[in-house]
């Protein structure tokens, strides 16, 4: 399991990847979610996946494509890698990584 801390604006974004399950929280939660119960971006979806622009069904459709594309990914550290890279293009700005419970290493 890897743990990644984000900060965005005033907030704190937390990301568990536990296998080829991505889970997400911020500050004010009790518990993590996993992508089905998060407000998504109509336009980070359509950025991400322009052929879904104008489509009435994005956010299902963008959420499915998704789950497809961190199964396909051959390990944890590099889901780690991908949210990182696709959280910094909206302006979320990483801190720290925790792997398997240990100590917190600054990014």
């Amino acid at each position: 399991m890897i743990g990644i801390i984000f900060t965005y604006i005033n907030d704190i974004i937390e990301v568990r990847i536990h296998g080829d399950k991505v889970y997400f929280r911020n500050k004010d939660s009790a518990g993590f979610s996993q992508i089905d119960g998060l407000k998504l971006s109509r336009v980070g979806v359509e950025k991400e996946f322009p052929d879904l622009k104008g489509n009435s069904k994005w956010r299902i459709e963008g959420i499915k494509r998704f789950k497809e594309k961190i199964v396909k990914m051959k390990d944890e550290e590099e889901r780690t890698m991908y949210i990182i890279s696709e959280l910094k293009k909206f302006g979320y700005v990483p801190k720290y990584k925790q792997k398997a419970g240990h100590r917190p290493i600054k990014i």
